[in-house]
């Protein structure tokens, strides 16, 4: 396994790598400040951030970098080759303007993209400078490839697949890109076929057919976990099969599947439809877990800087909006017609507001059923590898911290969120419980495990 350095993210770390002790470890996006002539901490120093982002865009490489020769040391030796002082006085002038405003953005008709289907309508795209086509797409193969072959200049995808695609696992080779910000927490359920009203425990699920919406997904994860954790193998007592989304609802009707761990809207289509009943939602499992996110080509962040964070900004402001109770119906009817989900205003409207009909005679009330905060936490994606590693997906040893910190790009986030005055989390891991069974950061290797419960 490859040698870890010290982080400045840690919880035991007590200083930034820039020298200081701040309110949030993200306060200054991981690099240190320039030495300024009088001492002082000048965050202001924006071209000498750049050229060393540029020259070391690894996080964990260039904090290795400042921590062996230090700051001065290191700023002295790139100012003999490079020309930091014409670098300053250039970006002392007003921000450039973005490199391409137009872009198209490749996404699954489900409420997991919500923010990026409603900065469209509802002009987010537009107020950051921006020209954004989005563009429906069949399933999540589809997503992954056309995104691979720039046909798309970023995508909506299941936060588990740039982590997969960047470790070379399910693609030919390795693809680098990177989580730019979460899509949505929470916002899936187990649905199951009405005919299985009376089995409600897993445990009488064997032989059952599954459907998943992709093989590196957090549904497939979770529902994995779900029935280790009643005793069934998943690889041999039930059959599990990726169907994208908006084919869930009909393999239910025709009883191709027994269920399905799926997105909405399509949980709350089958119970719209009477085919089906919402059986747990998923935040019953992990409340707060991620599912999708907003993926980008890693080189996008180097080579069209502005327009990326022009991206980025548009992103983080249309996920707020999501996220507050009172813009959830605006939103819904911005999301719901025929050229982003095409499903009918009332069932995108129980999802979003978290008032839906359960499929049992019941209206349940949970207006957390799906959230939006775009945080990546570096966390939830040394937990997406713990599975990959459990199941099969990922058969060699990684350092699961050092690539969360390369795919999930916490520090970009917390900018963007910081320009927009959002709060910024004070660090980048946190510790989480899924099914009662705590994941510890700093001691991921018991998640690797198999583990079916026997009793």
């Amino acid at each position: 396994m490859a040698r870890r350095f010290p982080n400045p993210f840690d919880a035991d770390a007590s200083l930034c790598v820039c020298g200081r002790t701040h309110a949030s470890s993200l306060a200054c996006d991981g690099l240190p400040d320039a030495p300024s002539r009088d001492g002082t901490h000048e965050y202001g120093e924006v071209a000498e951030q750049a050229v060393l982002r540029a020259l070391y865009p690894d996080d964990t490489t260039r904090r290795a970098m400042i921590r062996a020769v230090g700051t001065g040391t290191l700023f002295a030796a790139i100012n003999a080759f490079f020309p930091l002082g014409a670098a300053r006085e250039a970006l002392a002038q007003a921000p450039g303007p973005v490199e391409r405003r137009d872009l198209k953005i490749g996404f699954i008709p489900i409420t997991c993209a919500t923010p990026i289907i409603m900065a469209d309508p509802m002009g987010f795209y537009r107020k950051h400078g921006l020209n954004v086509e989005v563009i429906r797409t069949a399933g999540w193969a589809v997503i992954r490839d056309r995104a691979i072959a720039r046909e798309f200049d970023a995508a909506h995808m299941l936060a588990p697949m740039p982590v997969a695609m960047s470790l070379g696992v399910g693609v030919a080779q390795p693809v680098p890109f990177a989580v730019a910000a979460i899509e949505n927490i929470n916002g899936q359920a187990i649905t199951l076929a009405t005919k299985h009203r009376e089995k409600r425990n897993p445990r009488d699920w064997r032989g059952f057919r599954f459907a998943v919406p992709f093989d590196f997904s957090m549904h497939n994860y979770l529902l994995r976990n779900y029935l280790a954790e009643a005793g069934l193998d998943p690889d041999r007592d039930v059959q599990i099969r990726a169907v994208p989304p908006p084919e869930m609802v009909a393999n239910l009707r025709a009883d191709n599947i027994d269920g399905f761990l799926g997105p909405d809207p399509f949980n709350q289509r089958a119970v719209f439809d009477g085919v089906g009943f919402i059986h747990i939602l998923t935040k019953e499992l992990w409340d707060g877990h991620p599912c999708c996110a907003f993926a980008v080509p890693r080189g996008m962040v180097t080579e069209t800087p502005n327009t990326f964070a022009a991206l980025l900004r548009a992103i983080v402001e249309a996920t707020a909006y999501s996220q507050k109770a009172e813009n959830r119906r605006e939103v819904a009817n911005a999301i719901a017609g025929q050229n982003y989900l095409n499903q009918p205003p009332t069932v995108v409207e129980q999802v979003l507001t978290g008032t839906f009909a359960d499929g049992l005679g019941q209206v349940r009330r949970v207006p957390d059923r799906i959230g939006f905060d775009p945080f990546p936490w570096h966390s939830m994606a040394m937990w997406i590898m713990t599975q990959m590693k459990r199941w099969g997906q990922l058969q060699r040893d990684v350092d699961y911290r050092q690539v969360a910190e390369q795919v999930f790009l916490a520090t970009d986030a917390a900018k963007a969120m910081r320009d927009l005055g959002q709060p910024v989390p004070d660090g980048t891991v946190r510790g989480f419980t899924v099914q009662g069974r705590a994941f510890d950061p700093a001691n991921p290797a018991p998640w690797t495990e198999k583990n079916i419960r026997t009793s």
